[in-house]
């Protein structure tokens, strides 16, 4: 999409992280559909566990808008593709409006909202506040005036009386409009764990979770004047539009693991290997009893140790991804799946065998043992190494959230990355390199910095042909010996 266009869209942000923004703008997703809205819904920064949530809600996949991974251009480009389908587009920011990495604020929140000229709503956590709320917001506002705070909803109200309190003193102090107050309510929080929110997959009353936030949202925000707010939204300005377009027809399969213990995956990195020619066949570790007929596999994160005794259970599975990597079938892991392919995850003093494909066993640690952003160069080990071009930089942007450690690393081992910033797997490396088998702690995101997905794929369909010729030989072979003699 290039040029101007009108679209719709909000974008919910906080002061601080934890104030309940998640289930904000997941209940306005799900109400907003409810009543008719096609709503499409994006996600600030690396992310996998919200973006599900708002998935849920909106029916549709989530979008994640990283200034780490894409560069400013890719970000807006993203954001009108997807948002050009929708009646309104719903972004949810990370952590405090202003929160970051960067002192001067260019990667933080109010940085998208600039970027995506998007209205913002800041979501409150007003427990235990009621005056005090008028300084926060007037700080807000005076902190970057570019950032248009088009209203406020006020989060964990107590009573009638404080949301009272805190109407008038918004009103008074301010004129940003409260869009409304939702009630504390325990039924509202989704569950957190040692890596953030609990996913959808692990929750049987997911759809209940997604009905009470969006009765939440309806019966206590104007979802009338949220809209009216997306709909006066500046024109946007797409930005130039990345190259789409299909390089093969499916002539490869690529089976991805995908259940509750591997659900980490960006949409758009799935499609990216479909555009690669990747026809994608998704299976379950925990509980199918055969590995598909694929040319590779994809084994994304998630959390293999809370399902580490059904994993182990599967023997069938573990046996045939250990045959399979042996026989050098090309198999793309990252986090979770790294844990999978090793030799066995310890956890809360109990250890369960895994696929034993990686020479390690897996620890988990009561502290993380790397989280945020990661740089990674090449050493040339890489079965399908990065192509240097105008596009593309000679670092790798990539990011990691684990608790995990491998221990007992067999010597001499080989990595596809040395580590500029993070923590990887031994502190200076990441992506152990064993036959085919790339397996890091650090997740990929296919964009112009890193186009992973392409270069995966390239190396699948030339080992799939190079082993197809090797087959056509022996049987050409046969095929002349069979020959009467003239």
């Amino acid at each position: 999409m290039n040029g101007k266009t009108h679209l719709a869209r909000l974008l919910v942000s906080a002061a601080h992280k934890s104030s309940g923004k998640t289930a904000v703008s997941v209940g306005l997703a799900a109400a907003l559909t409810a009543r008719g809205q096609v709503v499409q819904t994006f996600k600030k920064g690396p992310d996998y566990i919200d973006p599900m949530w708002l998935a849920l809600a909106s029916r549709r996949p989530c979008y994640n808008l990283d200034f780490n991974t894409q560069t400013r251009d890719e970000i807006r480009d993203t954001f009108a593709r997807y948002a050009a389908v929708s009646g309104v587009a719903v972004i949810e920011g990370n952590k405090g409006l202003h929160d970051g990495v960067d002192l001067a604020g260019s990667d933080s929140t109010a940085a998208l909202a600039k970027l995506l000229a998007a209205p913002t709503i800041l979501v409150i956590d007003a427990e235990g506040m009621t005056r005090g709320v008028a300084p926060l917001l007037r700080g807000y506002q005076a902190f970057d005036p570019a950032v248009d705070i088009a209203g406020v909803i006020l989060n964990r109200v107590g009573t009638p009386r404080q949301e009272g309190k805190l109407r008038a003193a918004v009103e008074r102090y301010t004129a940003i409009p409260v869009l409304g107050a939702v009630p504390h309510s325990p039924s509202l929080m989704v569950l957190e764990r040692h890596l953030g929110l609990t996913t959808p997959s692990e929750m049987s009353d997911r759809h209940v979770k997604i009905a009470r936030l969006a009765a939440a949202v309806r019966d206590n925000v104007d979802l009338a004047r949220m809209l009216e707010i997306a709909g006066r939204a500046d024109e946007f300005v797409a930005g130039p539009e990345a190259p789409r377009e299909q390089t093969h027809q499916g002539d490869i399969t690529i089976a991805v693991a995908r259940d509750a213990a591997f659900s980490f995956y960006y949409p758009d990195d799935l499609q990216a290997l479909e555009r690669a020619g990747a026809r994608l066949d998704f299976f379950s570790p925990l509980g199918d009893g055969r590995l598909p007929r694929a040319d590779a596999l994809f084994i994304g994160g998630g959390f293999p140790e809370t399902h580490m005794a059904a994993l182990e259970a599967n023997t069938a599975m573990r046996g045939e991804i250990r045959a399979a990597a042996r026989a050098g079938l090309p198999i793309h892991a990252e986090c979770g799946g790294l844990m999978y392919l090793s030799r066995s995850i310890a956890w809360h003093g109990e250890t369960r065998q895994m696929a034993g494909v990686v020479p390690a066993e897996t620890v988990m640690h009561e502290r993380p043992q790397g989280r945020g952003l990661v740089v990674l160069e090449e050493t040339g080990k890489c079965r399908w190494p990065k192509v240097h071009n105008e596009t593309e930089h000679a670092a790798i942007p990539a990011h990691e959230f684990h608790y995990a450690a491998l221990a007992n690393l067999a010597p001499g081992a080989s990595f596809a990355w040395r580590v500029v910033r993070g923590a990887g797997i031994d502190g200076k490396h990441d992506g152990i390199m064993i036959d085919n088998v790339l397996a890091s702690f650090s997740h990929m995101r296919d964009t112009s910095r890193n186009r992973w997905a392409a270069r995966f794929a390239a190396f699948v369909r030339a080992r799939k042909g190079a082993t197809e010729a090797a087959a056509r030989v022996p049987a050409a072979r046969a095929g002349r010996s069979r020959r009467k003699p003239h």
